[in-house]
This record gives C-alpha cells, sequence and structure tokens, in this order.
C-alpha cells in the first residue's frame, strides 16, 4: 500500500510541476463551456437541466483522457526511466494502479471545477439534483474506463503520438458501438443476440442509461471490468517488456 500510494503521489506532482495539467484543465473547462452554452443551447433551451453539459463529455474525453493517458509509460519508457520505477521495492500491479489513479484522480479534479455549472442551474430553476449527481458519477467512471484503455495502450509503445492515435481509435470504436450506425450495419444479416453483444460495449448507452438518474448495477460492472480488463492487459505488457 505504501508503494502504491508514493506512486499516486509521484504522478500527480509530475502533473503539476508542469503547465501539461494547468493547459488541460483550461482547455476542458473552456470546450465545456462552449458545448454546453453556444452548441447544447443551455439558455435557449428553457429547462433546468446539465443535458447538454453531459451529453458531449463522451465525445471530448475521447480526445482529451487519451491526452492524459498517452504520456503514462510511453513517456518513462522514451527517457529510460520505467527501469528505475520498476526496481523500486513495489510490484508491477502497484506501479500500474498507482500511475492510473493517479490519472484518474487528476480527471477527477478537473470534471469537479465544473460544479459552477451545477450551481448555475439550481440558481436558474429547480433541477433534479440526483440526476445530475448521477452523471456526475457516470462522467466520472467512464474517464476511467478510457483511462485504462489508454494506459494500457501507452505502455506498448515509446512513441506518445501513437499511443494518443491508437487509444482515439480503440476509443472510437467503444463509443461508436451503440451508434444507430453501426447497429443498422449489423441489423441487416446479424441474429439479435449479436446485435445485443456489440450494443453491450458501448459507452454511450451505458453513459445514457445513467445520465436518466438510475445508476444501474449492470453499468457500474461494465465500465468497472473494462477497466479492470485494461490495467490488467497493462501489468502484462510492462512484465513481458521486462523480460524482454
Amino acid at each position: 500500500m505504501r508503494g502504491l500510494v508514493a506512486v499516486i503521489k509521484r504522478e500527480l506532482v509530475s502533473y503539476f510541476i508542469t503547465p501539461v495539467a494547468y493547459v488541460f484543465i483550461v482547455i476542458f473547462l473552456a470546450m465545456n463551456g462552449v458545448f454546453t452554452f453556444n452548441i447544447g443551447g443551455f439558455y435557449e433551451r428553457g429547462l433546468a437541466d446539465l443535458e447538454p453539459f453531459f451529453s458531449f463529455h463522451p465525445w471530448m474525453y475521447l480526445f482529451l483522457i487519451p491526452a492524459i493517458s498517452m504520456r503514462l509509460w510511453a513517456e518513462e519508457r522514451r527517457v529510460g526511466t520505467v527501469e528505475l520505477l520498476l526496481t523500486l521495492p513495489i510490484s508491477t500491479w502497484s506501479a500500474a494502479l498507482g500511475k492510473y489513479l493517479a490519472a484518474w484522480i487528476f480527471a477527477g479534479i478537473a470534471l469537479a471545477l465544473t460544479v459552477p455549472v451545477w450551481i448555475t442551474v439550481n440558481w436558474l430553476g429547480e433541477p433534479d439534483n440526483g440526476v445530475i449527481l448521477a452523471s456526475y458519477v457516470g462522467s466520472f467512471l467512464m474517464a476511467g474506463a478510457f483511462l485504462a484503455i489508454g494506459a494500457c495502450v501507452s505502455a506498448a509503445t515509446k512513441s506518445q503520438v501513437i499511443a494518443f492515435v491508437v487509444s482515439v481509435v480503440i476509443c472510437f470504436l467503444f463509443l461508436a458501438a451503440g451508434l444507430p450506425a453501426v447497429t443498422d450495419f449489423f441489423s441487416g444479416w446479424a441474429p439479435d443476440i449479436v446485435i445485443d453483444t456489440v450494443t453491450s460495449f458501448s459507452f454511450l448507452a451505458h453513459f445514457d442509461a445513467i445520465t436518466k438518474g438510475v445508476i444501474d448495477v449492470r453499468d457500474l460492472v461494465f465500465f468497472a471490468s473494462l477497466a479492470g480488463a485494461a490495467l490488467a492487459a497493462n501489468v502484462l505488457i510492462i512484465e513481458q517488456r521486462k523480460v524482454a
């Protein structure tokens, strides 16, 4: 546990001693403002909810979260500090989990800084705060799933650019799995069980279900199991690199 906490502290400090953290937070908040108020028509809708705010989160995460995760392992391997990290008296699991949790905490900090939007909608009307809270939980869980995928990809390459591009592609596949264009493609020839299986892997389907105010155990299990599987793959890749 001490090793895990040490890795988390090390990673969090590394974010804030460089401009990376502040640039990310500013971009994230600015994009949220543009999508919510300009594109989403927050005021024009005349409804006291944050549907325009949360509906764009999956698409923002598609590019912003890989920008965080691409450096987790790729940068360590590029500069050669990964060997030093793995020689410390901590397990590979602790190192991988510590890096992941630090990135997830950082993403959570950025998400928490959007709370003024929640305050604004309560000042303007009487929203269902239970739904908004559930949406925040869903957004945080989805960010964690994106990060786990990105961390796994980052462990497989020394190039941050490659890690970013591959992560975006994989995450887009998980998003697109629930889009009508994908389900319509399978509906012409595939049985219903195949269509349901493809849809079950959709980030959008699980996130939309949570943003309706119902936190279903199946949605929690989906995000948790996906993150767990990606972290397990991350550890296997690192272990394989150590052997090689």
